[in-house]
């Protein structure tokens, strides 16, 4: 019997390495997928990545996450080292959308699958899928805040003074934000009921270069100084949470947020921290919480497609001046005074963040 115990246990030793070194090997086969963010400055960007990692992680893959701290050099470098480290698919938000082509060309002529993350990728066939948030809708989301929260839609006669702060004209999806917004708002301006006293409505005009807080701000001093002397500012339509926040500090330089002269409407996007506290406090208006889950989860829809040998199922295609490039959208969330702990219930901030 002792001998038979002590057969047992050694055939047992003897199989526990090799049980280990099949598991290292399945590990070694898995799909390596690289996320590659554009900065950490943002906390979007760093639940996103969290998540994509989380996700992938769960079922099998191997993955790498980078953040490029919005250089654009760092960024390709990260692009070219993620092929040679043996990348199936590379998903990239990208630091600026018009400067990786080459990049990911080499990447596509290596064999890797290149998806773009919430920012389209621009002059290239290069790339495979596109997964983001239904950017028209965003805007809509704003434009329709501002509409509703001024009673335009139950015929206001106003006149109420707007100004609008967009993104930045190199981020294809700003034109995409300021489009959805002005199908909602310009009827009103072509009506008269809603006014843009210094007349900058055009998008080239109204556009801040690289989404600066600080070149948001002092286009706004320049407004407030300029066409403001004798009225006040109803509406801003402010593209996110950074161009919020510059146009805000103007706006409070300029005597608003007291009771004579109360903040006006100001829209954004992110859930970006200071934004939410913003709105806790009655300056910022509403964002827009684009769910790093769903993202996750469409993402990972995106890439079980292609390791199954399928065509991902697409809601849509966006042109990126070369191709119509498949794309799956997911919608993105309001958020008010009224339901801003949506960003704790999602694991985005704490309770003490928010303090």
């Amino acid at each position: 019997m002792m001998k038979k115990m002590l057969i047992v246990v050694l055939l047992v030793a003897l199989m526990v390495p090799l049980f280990a070194a099949g598991q290292n090997e399945k590990a070694a086969k898995a799909p390596l997928v690289t996320f590659l963010m554009p900065t950490k400055e943002q906390p979007i960007w760093i639940a996103q990545g969290d998540e994509l990692v989380a996700k992938f992680e769960a079922n099998g893959y191997r993955t790498r996450l980078e953040f490029a701290e919005d250089v654009v050099e760092r960024q390709v470098a990260q692009i070219e080292n993620a092929v040679l480290l043996g990348s199936k698919y590379i998903v990239i938000a990208a630091v600026d959308s018009y400067a990786l082509s080459d990049a990911v060309e080499k990447a596509k002529a290596a064999g890797t699958y290149v998806l773009a993350n919430d920012r389209l990728i621009m002059n290239t066939k290069a790339v495979d899928f596109y997964v983001t948030f239904d950017l028209f809708e965003l805007g809509v989301a704003q434009g329709r805040y501002i509409e509703e929260t001024l009673g335009l839609d139950k015929g206001a006669k106003g006149p109420f003074n707007l100004e609008i702060i967009g993104g930045s004209p190199d981020d294809p999806n700003a034109q995409v934000f300021y489009n959805g917004a002005m199908s909602r708002l310009k009827p009103y301006l072509d009506k008269g009921s809603l006014r843009v006293p210094s007349g900058q409505v055009d998008f080239n005009v109204i556009a801040t270069l690289a989404w600066d807080s600080s070149k948001a701000q002092a286009r706004m001093d320049n407004l407030l100084g300029a066409y403001y002397t004798d009225k006040k500012v109803d509406a801003v339509l402010a593209a996110a949470d950074c161009v919020a926040l510059g146009a805000i500090s103007a706006l409070a330089s300029m005597g608003y947020g007291t009771p004579a002269r109360p903040f006006p409407i100001v829209t954004g996007q992110d859930c970006e921290l200071t934004a939410i506290k913003s709105i806790i406090n009655g300056q910022q208006s509403m964002t827009m919480f684009l769910d790093a889950e769903v993202l996750a989860d469409k993402t990972f829809e995106v890439i079980s497609s292609f390791e199954k040998g399928m065509k991902p199922k697409q809601d849509t295609t966006f042109y990126n001046d070369m191709i119509d490039v498949p794309t799956a959208m997911y919608d993105p969330v309001l958020v008010t005074k009224d339901n801003y702990n949506i960003v704790v219930e999602r694991g985005l901030y704490t309770e003490e963040d928010l303090m």
